[in-house]
């Protein structure tokens, strides 16, 4: 079973800061990308931002030098480092993480169960 685990969400002024985490636990042979989504009312889940396991990056126009993504791979965490923060980026982030299991089996893809951020006026 391979679960992943958000925090860091909550309430912030626009301008203000959250920081996001999400670490990957249970049985699993390896992870390569790792990447945040986000969902506001009644829109699509958009992809925020994304690395892989060699540390390459990349992000939405929308965020692009506000969020900072980054990994800890030695504890299968991905970061969110949200700066500058406006209404806008209310919504609700997903991790989501490509993972192998075992050596014969391909990478899938595992989500988080979401955590809430809402960036005030």
């Amino acid at each position: 079973q391979v679960q992943l685990v958000e925090s860091g969400g909550g309430l912030v002024q626009a301008a203000g800061s959250l920081r996001l985490s999400c670490a990957a636990s249970g049985s699993f042979l390896s992870i390569n990308a790792m990447s945040w989504y986000r969902q506001a009312p009644g829109k699509q889940r958009e992809l925020v931002a994304g690395i892989t396991s060699d540390g390459i990056t990349n992000y939405a126009d929308s965020v692009k030098g506000r969020f900072t993504i980054s990994r800890d791979n030695a504890k299968n965490t991905v970061y969110l480092q949200m700066n500058n923060l406006k209404p806008e980026d209310t919504a609700v982030y997903y991790c989501n993480a490509q993972i192998k299991r075992t050596l014969f089996s391909q990478s899938r893809d595992y989500w988080g169960q979401g955590t809430q951020v809402t960036v005030s006026s």
